[in-house]
């Protein structure tokens, strides 16, 4: 089994997925917000035999819970009712700061780092629950 990591943003999720130790997280793909997103998450969940959903959390920088926040937990709750999995929120601040430093260190160009930024973000999250369980 594998644990799947989501970034929730606006227009897209980035998507990334455990090793079968769960040890690391690997990038996946990202998937544009549409009516169509729940039948792409399925998909995934079926292929890669996903037991568990983590959605990053974004907390403002002092801990409180803001409209992104709130936004996640009815998308949790979403995941929740159309999957019957668990559904862990991560706290994700810095998240995409980390992603984007990663790509830059990487000599990653503007253009291709706004391509993958969401499923490296993702990845982010991911990797930090997994951490947490190890």
């Amino acid at each position: 089994m594998r644990v799947m990591g989501l970034d929730l943003g606006e227009k897209t999720i980035g998507v990334a997925v455990s090793d079968l130790l769960m040890l690391t997280a690997q990038p996946l793909l990202v998937i544009k917000r549409s009516e169509k997103e729940q039948e792409e998450l399925a998909g995934i969940i079926k292929e890669y035999e996903v037991d568990t959903i983590v959605v990053g959390y974004p907390k403002n920088m002092n801990g409180t819970i803001g409209e992104r926040a709130l936004a996640t937990e009815a998308f949790a709750q979403e995941l929740q009712a159309a999957f019957r999995l668990p559904i862990k929120l991560w706290d994700e601040r810095l998240s995409t700061v980390a992603a984007q430093k990663s790509l830059i260190q990487a000599d990653v160009s503007r253009a291709k780092r706004k391509k993958v930024i969401d499923k490296m973000a993702a990845v982010f999250i991911l990797q930090g629950f997994l951490d947490s369980k190890h």
